[in-house]
């Protein structure tokens, strides 16, 4: 066989055992666990479960289960930071995936794929920076999904302030919608955070510099966000390719921080549909261990 026929042959097969791989390994559910100084001294130490990018369609039985089995770790706090949604009729599903959480105190906000339904895509545009965002003609059932997540005990950040306390330590809160499709208003909620509170927390789902820039500056101690996969196929090695917004690679997943904030992004739990796969980044959720700072 001439070189060059052989040559193209292990490359098909090394494409096809890449691919085979990326397919299973977008079920090899984590959980990531982070541990962060960002409560004033003197506060008690809280377990956060970060739940994010979930994507869910009513046939992910496997993702379900294991979503459902981390209510065993009896996490204080729960954040949803959006895109929960992957079909018209996920949201019963989504309500019995998280029930064994419900009761514990969280908030949520939402990413693009909680209004719109995920589409056809060619996955090589995901490479593709500063592309712009093409969104499906189809509507989800969003308000369902908040009426849910609302009845679930969980407050709503959508471009909004709340506050909780939660084993003693009072947390000052604000979120924007996704600014991945422009519905982030952080003007209507901006200001000083309350320099008393025991955390000082802003939740976005897709982390771009414009909504960061000014939580960091209001003096968020902790940003919380998702949306970028983590990457979704990655380099061993190197990480991530892309982002999929304006943040540099090396915080496309896991701690890092933000003009002096800390800042957390997470890798999430799902794909789009039609693009299943993951590549040295599998999915996952994240307890993170919020301690008190030294001062």
């Amino acid at each position: 066989m001439h070189i060059a026929a052989r040559t193209g042959l292990a490359g098909v097969g090394l494409g096809a055992a890449a691919l085979a791989y990326s397919l299973w390994e977008a079920h090899q559910f984590t959980l990531r666990e982070v541990r962060v100084e960002v409560l004033r001294p003197g506060s008690r130490p809280l377990r956060v479960l970060q739940l994010t990018d979930l994507h869910l369609t009513p046939r992910q039985e496997d993702k379900m289960a294991w979503v459902r089995s981390l209510a065993q770790l009896e996490p204080d706090f729960v954040i949803l930071t959006g895109d929960l949604l992957g079909h018209m009729d996920a949201v019963p599903y989504l309500a019995k995936t998280l029930e064994p959480l419900n009761g514990t105190p969280g908030v949520f906000v939402f990413g693009s794929n909680d209004y719109w339904s995920p589409k056809t895509v060619n996955p090589f545009k995901y490479f593709v920076k500063d592309r712009t965002p093409v969104m499906s003609t189809q509507r989800l059932p969003t308000d369902e999904l908040e009426s849910e997540l609302l009845n679930a005990g969980w407050q709503g950040l959508n471009n909004a302030v709340a506050e909780a306390t939660v084993a003693g330590n009072r947390i000052d809160m604000r979120g924007v919608n996704d600014p991945h499709i422009q519905l982030d208003r952080y003007h209507e909620v901006a200001g000083d955070f309350d320099p008393d509170a025991a955390l000082r927390l802003a939740v976005t789902h897709a982390p771009y510099s414009r909504v960061l820039d000014p939580m960091a500056a209001d003096g968020a101690d902790l940003i919380i966000a998702g949306h970028t996969h983590g990457g979704q196929v990655c380099i061993p090695g190197y990480g991530a390719l892309v982002t999929n917004c304006d943040i540099d690679t090396r915080r496309a997943k896991g701690l890092s921080s933000h003009q002096g904030t800390a800042l957390h992004v997470s890798a999430g739990l799902g794909t789009n549909p039609y693009a299943p796969i993951r590549l040295a980044c599998p999915p996952e959720a994240t307890m993170l261990h919020l301690l008190p700072r030294a001062h």
